[in-house]
């Protein structure tokens, strides 16, 4: 069932062991089976997530939304509505696409937004120019949604969106803080866009991608009342040391937002908002639940520590190392053999040059950590398949990672200082591949005790 590529086994069955217990994961979080599992339809009534919709009722129906899961989400609408969709349209990072007949799959850049984006929310705004209260939208969120659903406010430019953008993600601000600042930037984050699709009924199905599911960070809610202020937003930029740096008509805008001159993102109680119903259709939580009852399956004890890991990646290394650690010690938390999972986002502060991302940089720094100790292997891997601006999903580690790397002339040490994790993982063979997933429920941190 595996999907990772050979170079990260090696030929060593534990490896392959510990990647078939990721492949679980990532198989109880694909978004086709997520969509049947909430979604049901019984000639004309469609049930979602317990809630029954008379079909019979609306005249038209339209799917719209934006993330990296979003054309096989599509795919999924489309498989139980075909003859009822009007039309629809979802924004996908590149690479990141599905069949669909209906539904137009529409490719654009992540993380950081470009034209394409643009021009691909353009589109699903118009369809619903004339929406009226006889219509249904679906709307398809997941991760990688920030950025591909873009549509700046007025008198600020895509350039200046794309620096912002680049600044947030070098400060080392969690998605929370990153999308503050975004949701008062936008026409359709901060449940801007359920105000555009006004009157119609709005169900948004979401694959969640952020630690512990707030609907209003993942994607930057745009159909959910928005927890934040312009003044939330000033606070982020100052917090991470780049509010003098940002452009200045980014300046300008928060400051009339302060000032009252702009009107905030929909609050809770927001008429534009009462029709709209939200719901959680894949997390962390079930990819973890999956793995460990995957894992018990082939006779390890399981744990699962934590869904709720943040911090600095190199830092939780050091607890993934720390667990292993224990576990050798003496058989606590769990004994051995043992899968302990840990899942969550954690972040990476770039102060080098060098080409990687949080999994990468975790997998290198636990390496360090366990050098030279058998039995154990630490995992870390981005659900979606792509960890930072790379083609991999993470690493996988042991205690001989460094010593392979010094046998080749490398240094750990000095990598982890440059951020260069990837190269030094790509020439040991401990990178994960997966190529794109289609789905995105955070990262997953797996420390096995053999």
């Amino acid at each position: 069932m595996s999907r990772f590529s050979k170079p990260a086994v090696m030929g060593n069955p534990q490896r392959a062991q510990v990647l078939e217990v990721l492949a679980a994961a990532l198989a109880a979080v694909a978004p086709v089976e997520a969509i049947r599992r909430i979604m049901v339809r019984g000639d004309q009534t469609l049930w979602i997530d317990g809630v029954a919709y008379d079909l019979d009722r609306f005249q038209r129906v339209f799917v719209i939304g934006g993330g990296k899961a979003g054309a096989s989400m599509a795919a999924a609408v489309e498989d139980l509505l075909a003859e009822r969709i009007t039309a629809g349209w979802v924004n996908v990072k590149y690479g990141y696409t599905a069949p669909t007949e209906i539904v137009t799959v529409h490719e654009a850049g992540h993380p950081v937004p470009d034209v394409a984006g643009i021009a691909g929310t353009r589109a699903m705004l118009d369809l619903l120019q004339d929406v009226t209260a006889d219509d249904l939208v679906l709307c398809l969120i997941s991760g990688g949604g920030s950025a591909l659903l873009t549509q700046p406010v007025e008198g600020v430019s895509l350039a200046n969106m794309q620096a912002l953008t680049d600044l947030l993600l070098r400060s080392g601000a969690p998605i929370q803080a990153m999308n503050a600042v975004r949701k008062h930037l936008s026409q359709v984050k901060g449940g801007q866009l359920a105000r555009l699709a006004h009157p119609a009924t709005v169900v948004t199905l979401i694959l969640s991608d952020v630690v512990g599911s707030p609907l209003d960070v993942i994607a930057s809610g745009p159909t959910v009342p928005d927890t934040t202020t312009f003044a939330h937003a000033q606070a982020v930029l100052e917090r991470y040391g780049i509010a003098d740096e940002i452009p200045a008509s980014i300046r300008q805008h928060l400051k009339k937002g302060l000032n009252g001159a702009v009107a905030d993102t929909p609050k809770e109680g927001d008429e534009a908002l009462a029709a709209v119903h939200n719901v959680i259709v894949a997390d962390n939580a079930r990819a973890t639940c999956a793995a460990l009852d995957y894992a018990a399956g082939l006779g390890f004890h399981t744990l699962l520590l934590s869904t709720f890991i943040e911090g600095e990646a190199r830092e939780v290394a050091q607890v993934a190392a720390g667990i292993a650690k224990e576990i050798k010690a003496s058989g606590h938390p769990v004994k051995r053999p043992a899968c302990v999972l840990l899942g969550g986002e954690t972040t990476v502060t770039i102060r080098g040059e060098g080409k990687g991302g949080r999994n990468q940089e975790l997998a290198l720094a636990a390496a360090v950590a366990i050098q030279d100790m058998d039995e154990v292997i630490v995992a870390s891997l981005a659900t979606d398949g792509t960890d930072g601006p790379t083609n991999a999903a993470g690493g996988v580690v042991d205690g001989t990672t460094v010593r392979r790397g010094g046998a080749l002339g490398l240094s750990a040490v000095a990598a982890l200082a440059n951020n260069d994790a990837y190269p030094f993982l790509q020439q040991v063979g401990d990178l994960m591949i997966t190529g794109p997933t289609n789905t995105n429920v955070n990262d997953l941190i797996a420390v096995f005790v053999f």
